[in-house]
């Protein structure tokens, strides 16, 4: 990311009081199973380590080809006698690196992984107990932990986790602690580290096996085998075949404060009969690997088309490796696991195959998603800049996924109501309806925010006027006009084509243009919390301004282009989840014509802005932002889903008769406004950083002494370090973080040590001297130093790999229980039945038809080597490497069953939209798929389209976004909101399309 760049946009609106985008789950990069599993948004291992494991999976992750630079050290580990094992339904490039090839049909990555899960339990954790595997579950992950089961609807279902508050009285946030079981003394106990401890003054935030109460050493328990109370049968969700599994599990009796008495059992216990492991003579079980039930290697096999034998031999050299060397197994993963659906299923398969075998945490282990580059390391910097938290700490942050579905009015269309998704009584039928519901409560934002302007809305009263009605969320009512989205900035982006996810609605419904759709609005009858309206607005939109250094598609169908420099004509810092330096930019050149860098025509806007404000909007406006409940503060166990009347079915989107910010409802903030200012905000580093300590993940951070240095070395402007120009503000980024100023992570260090009560002082003892500036990173590179920012370490040289701190310190994840979770027990999530990963199935929605000239197929876009996203694609000695334009790979059987030859045009369609390309005829590509590489621009060689009678679309035009309700939940936990890091993903690999030859 070039972080000067991005924040001249987002800090620009942040000051007017705008709504600043995400773009990482957006474009499905973000692997949503990592917030859910570790509380973090993405931390991967640089490249570098996979040196040092000594047997890696490569799953759905083309390293030579989108990561070249890198791809070497995967080759060179291969000397070192490290196994390699490759896993793609395709002859993708990576496939020759490796030792093994499993080629499962696409979408079905699950199944494979919760079979080889399956092997590791049963030879590593039943048949016999790993010692290094059991004692890494006790203390690093919530499998000891306790879970309540509950009836329901004639079933018995596991239910939320047991609190501390259910057992005994006025804890200090006891509905946020969790309880295990203690073998050494025979007793239900509260041990350190959950997140009520977190957010409380008992320094007992850590990872310490100790009973909090008395500070007694505990051994907990990971099973209830041999000493249980009961045997109950217990349902598990089954979504391969709709319907449910049943399977015997040990279980006790626990008597609560209130003097009832309840089952519960371990999340070890129940990941055991998820699986279908079976131990000794309890019920409902697979006999042997060959028995043709969830979640064995013959299960799988019939989904998959693995062999069976192929999976017990990966599951068990895997997890012998990580045995034999305390953990140096490691799975590389990425878009083609993570651009599905049910990527969040996926991902948590595969992270419990490397949680059962201790390998996360451990340099040359655990898990490396590469997809994007979202690792921005001086991370404090950038965010106090990109926000303007030096100014205010209300910013409008949206999820672009949830945006575009209803301002393109793609839910109106949307056929995936949720009994496609699960056999459980659900409290909607329609995603949509979710959001509603997600909205109100705080769990994630919308906007606009209200049917009311904000500036004039009384803040003394906004609260009974939502109550009672009178001001109404915009997201009940999306195409009422006065709710329009009406002027959007697109820099750094290609938006309206190569991430546009159901890019022919954005024209048609955004932009009032041409397009290709002939879906029909089926949702009617289906969503019940947003008004509809029979005539569905065609362009609400009123202006689109690009800033853009070619004409790309996005800015052609904008109204204003704002020529921008490119990276040579510029000065600003980049950095990657690849390796730990941060990368200068700095101008080769001069910007041609009228070309500016980011941050200057941001800069001028700003002062544009502010001379009309003095005419339009001068004075002090009091603004009422509404905002979600926000992770890695306290309020994200300000809502507690405890109480009976917050479960469902009685939880729902219709307001309390008494709302209570945080409480029922979301964050309402009040700011106060100068817009006469915005430009001298926008070019000075405001003093609040310097006047308050402000949170970056939790930690607490006051910049007094950095703020008075800044002044002396940038200048000032009224007492304010001046950042009018980019490199200014690259040096801003640089001293404010911890990744590059020693002093700034010793404060953090020393903040964190009083919560945890832990010592980290050879971590950052000898750094404090440690200044990175931005002329150092041009005269040489240098690399960051440790931050407890980060979870990983690279002191002594080290290299980097995630939650090595968190192992090696005792500090806790950011999550619920403060380890990795197995178990999720949101009330959305436990109503899809999703507690534990299980198998879901591709989607199957769409409606096409096969006839003799047409073939159905899924399909695919993966990244491509030739281009950066649209970058690049349309250059001309690009082109001429390949096919001149856009091109859509078919299997040769396929091709020919329908008549289609190597070279041909063919048509691409679906009720969303039509593309026309050229067919690349290959034995590579799987039958029944079909790949257009991402992303590919539609202004060179597209041909039209004869069954729309346009031009055809980008490899968007089939695709439509699809939300999946467990993305929306909040104000939980980990399970809460913040820019990037928990919300929809933009999901596109679950389309179906028809091929057939273009019709001349």
């Amino acid at each position: 990311m070039s972080m000067v760049s991005y924040a001249a946009g987002t800090r620009f609106l942040s000051l007017i009081g705008g709504v600043i985008m995400s773009f990482y789950d957006w474009y499905a990069d973000l692997p949503i199973a990592s917030p859910q599993v570790w509380g973090e948004q993405t931390d991967v291992p640089e490249s570098a380590d996979w040196f040092n494991s000594t047997y890696i999976i490569d799953w759905g992750t083309n390293i030579p080809q989108t990561r070249t630079p890198d791809a070497h050290f995967l080759s060179e580990v291969r000397y070192r006698g490290t196994k390699v094992v490759a896993i793609s339904p395709d002859y993708a490039e990576y496939v020759k690196f490796a030792d093994l090839w499993l080629h499962p049909k696409p979408g079905t990555d699950g199944a494979l992984a919760l079979a080889m899960a399956h092997v590791i339990a049963k030879e590593f954790h039943v048949d016999r107990q790993a010692k290094y595997f059991t004692e890494y579950l006790k203390k690093y992950t919530d499998a000891p932990f306790l879970v309540i089961l509950e009836q329901q609807n004639g079933r018995v279902i596991s239910g939320r986790f047991l609190r501390a508050s259910d057992i005994i009285e006025n804890v200090i946030n006891g509905e946020w602690k969790l309880v295990v079981y203690d073998t050494l003394k025979g007793r239900f106990v509260i041990p350190n580290g959950s997140i009520g401890f977190r957010w409380s003054d008992e320094k007992k935030w850590n990872l310490k096996l100790q009973d909090s109460l008395t500070g007694e050493n505990i051994e907990p328990a990971l099973t209830f085998l041999g000493i249980e109370d009961q045997r109950m049968m217990i349902s598990l969700t089954r979504l391969d075949e709709k319907g449910f599994i049943e399977r015997e599990i040990p279980v006790k009796l626990v008597k609560l404060a209130n003097g009832k008495q309840i089952y519960v059992t371990t999340v070890f216990d129940l990941l055991l009969a998820n699986l279908g492991v079976r131990r000794g003579d309890l019920k409902g079980y697979p006999t042997s690997y060959d028995d043709d039930k969830p979640y064995t290697p013959a299960w799988q096999e019939k989904i998959t088309g693995v062999p069976r034998d192929l999976v017990i031999q990966v599951a068990r050299e895997f997890a012998k490796n990580a045995e034999d060397t305390n953990g140096k197994s490691m799975i590389l993963v990425g878009a083609g696991v993570n651009h599905w659906f049910n990527s969040d299923l996926i991902y948590r398969a595969i992270i419990t195959i490397l949680m059962l075998i201790g390998a996360i945490g451990v340099n040359g282990g655990g898990w490396a998603h590469y997809v994007g580059q979202e690792k921005v390391r001086p991370f404090e910097g950038w965010q106090t800049i990109a926000f303007a938290r030096d100014w205010m700490l209300a910013t409008r942050f949206q999820n672009t996924t949830t945006w575009i579905y209803i301002h393109s009015d793609q839910w109106k269309y949307d056929s995936l109501t949720l009994d496609k998704l699960t056999p459980n009584n659900t409290l909607y039928k329609h995603p949509a309806d979710y959001i509603v519901l997600a909205v109100k409560r705080g769990w994630t934002p919308f906007y606009p925010q209200f049917d009311k302007n904000p500036l004039n809305l009384s803040p003394e009263n906004a609260i009974d006027k939502i109550s009672s009605g009178e001001v109404k969320f915009a997201i009940t009512d999306p195409d009422n006009p006065i709710n329009f989205p009406r002027i959007f900035f697109i820099w750094r982006a290609n938006l309206l084509f190569s991430s546009g996810k159901g890019s022919e609605y954005i024209l048609k419904h955004l932009l009032g243009t041409h397009n290709s759709v002939s879906n029909t609005e089926d949702a009617k009858d289906k969503v019940t919390e947003i008004t509809w309206r029979e005539t569905t607005p065609i362009g609400k939109l009123d202006l689109i301004v690009d800033l853009n250094f070619r004409m790309d598609s996005s800015a052609l169908y904008s109204d204003i282009v704002l020529p921008a420099a490119t990276w040579y004509e510029k000065y600003d810092i980049s950095s990657t989840d690849m390796h730990t330096f941060v990368h200068p930019f700095q101008p080769a050149t001069d910007p041609s014509w009228e070309a500016r860098n980011d941050w200057d025509i941001f800069v001028n806007l700003a002062k544009k802005f502010s001379e009309m404000a003095s005419r339009y909007l001068n004075g002090k406006h009091k603004d009422v932002v509404y905002l979600p409940l926000s992770h890695d503060t306290p309020d994200e166990i300000s809502q507690s889903l405890i109480e009976e009347e917050l479960d469902p079915p009685y939880i729902s989107a219709h307001l309390a008769s008494k709302i209570i910010p945080k409480r029922n409802f979301g964050n309402l903030i009040v700011i106060e406004r100068d817009y006469t200012k915005v430009y001298e905000m926008m070019i000075s580093l405001g003093h609040l950083i310097r006047d308050k300590e402000l949170l970056y993940v939790g930690i607490p951070v006051n910049y007094r002494k950095e703020y008075e240095e800044l002044k002396e070395e940038l200048g000032e402007i009224d007492d304010r370090p001046d950042i009018k120009e980019a490199k200014k503000v690259a040096e801003v980024i640089l001293r404010l973080s911890g990744a590059t100023n020693g002093e700034v992570s010793v404060k953090e260090y020393k903040q964190l040590e009083v919560k945890t009560s832990l010592n980290f002082s050879d971590l950052y003892k000898g750094i404090s001297e440690i200044k990175i500036k931005f002329d150092d990173i041009i005269a040489s590179p240098k690399r960051v130093i440790d931050s407890p920012i980060e979870s990983g370490i690279v002191k002594g040289e080290r290299i980097y790999n995630p939650f090595t701190f968190n192992i090696e310190y005792e500090v806790p994840w950011r999550t619920l229980s403060g380890r990795q979770h197995f178990y999720l027990d949101h009330p959305i999530i436990r109503e899809l039945g999703e507690q534990l990963p299980i198998y879901a199935p591709p989607l199957e929605y769409n409606k096409v038809i096969k006839d003799k000239d047409t073939l159905v197929l899924r399909y695919l876009t993966p990244h491509g080597k030739w281009q950066i996203h649209s970058t690049f694609m349309d250059n001309l000695r690009m082109l001429t490497l390949f096919r001149g334009g856009p091109v859509i790979w078919l299997n040769e059987e396929d091709a020919r069953s329908v008549g289609i030859k190597d070279n041909e045009w063919v048509e691409v369609f679906n009720e969303n939209g039509a593309t026309v390309v050229r067919a690349v005829v290959s034995n590579r590509i799987p039958r029944g798929t079909a790949i257009m590489y991402h992303a590919q621009e539609r202004t060179v060689y597209i041909n039209e389209s004869r069954l729309r009678g346009i031009i055809g679309g980008s490899h968007n035009a089939v695709t439509m976004v699809n939300i999946k309700p467990t993305w929306l939940i909040g104000g939980y936990a980990q399970l809460s909101y913040a820019l990037n890091y928990y919300g929809a993903v933009g999901t596109q690999r679950d389309t179906i399309v028809a091929v057939r030859r273009w019709r001349t």
